[in-house]
């Protein structure tokens, strides 16, 4: 028995790093994938043809979690072609390499309307159907920058704590309804996202992480799979932390 079989999920950002990697393990599993991107057809295509080389079917839009009215069309189409939805997970994210002194409005707005607008964006429209259905499984990614004094940027570890107290507080109120909610507080995994970090702070990743590397999103994607099934039926709220063992 496969760990999604005949599950219906919507991943935000699949076209790429770990959103890809949740999209392809989610179909091997046995789960129907809708998915979300905003820039490369190409990757998006990439995706597709994965998760459909498992015998699943595939959805793609391109539209991007920060277009309120775009994402309630997009999760309305979803609904029609699948009929249920029972798991969103919520991946997409940006970064800038940014200090606190330099950051612009814009930098800031941009992080904040990507990392948790677009967590509600994507949320409130899926939520009505799980209501609706009295169950589904949400899953959102955090980083543990929301969680240590580490030397991310100010803007993105704020978003990421957003995100936990999200996930924290909507889970009791879910959880009346059949709907759970947890969040992954990931460490440095090998992206476009990490590799846009200084080499200086890449390097001493290496001392500070006793696995002494990146993840690889593939172990982050295994474990969200089994978070989302039905065999982790008794987590509700919980900030798991994936870093490769902080020594901090």
């Amino acid at each position: 028995m496969l760990l999604l079989e005949g599950k219906k999920a919507i991943i935000t950002g699949g076209s790429r790093g770990i959103g890809r990697a949740l999209c392809e393990v989610f179909a091997r599993e046995g789960a129907d994938i809708a998915f979300n991107y905003n820039v490369s057809d190409e990757r998006a295509a990439a995706t597709i043809e994965k998760i459909e080389s498992y015998g699943r079917r595939a959805l793609s839009f391109k539209v991007s979690v920060t277009d309120r009215i775009g994402i309630i069309k997009m999760v309305r189409k979803i609904h029609e072609e699948f009929e249920h939805i029972d798991i969103l997970v919520n991946n997409a994210a940006i970064n800038r390499s940014d200090n606190f002194a330099t950051t612009t409005e814009r930098a800031w707005d941009e992080v904040i309307d990507t990392n948790v607008n677009g967590v509600f964006n994507v949320t409130k429209p899926v939520y009505k159907y799980m209501l609706r259905q009295r169950s589904g499984n949400i899953l959102n990614l955090s980083s543990i920058g929301a969680m240590r004094a580490l030397p991310t940027a100010v803007h993105y570890a704020t978003s990421k704590a957003a995100v936990i107290g999200f996930t924290k507080c909507l889970s009791r109120e879910a959880s009346a309804f059949g709907i759970t909610v947890n969040a992954i507080a990931a460490g440095i995994f090998d992206t476009d996202l990490s590799d846009a970090l200084p080499d200086r702070w890449l390097e001493m990743h290496k001392f500070w992480c006793s696995k002494g590397r990146r993840g690889h999103p593939e172990e982050l994607a295994e474990f969200a799979a089994f978070m989302v099934s039905d065999k982790n039926s008794y987590m509700n709220g919980e900030i798991v932390t994936l870093d490769g063992g902080s020594i901090t």
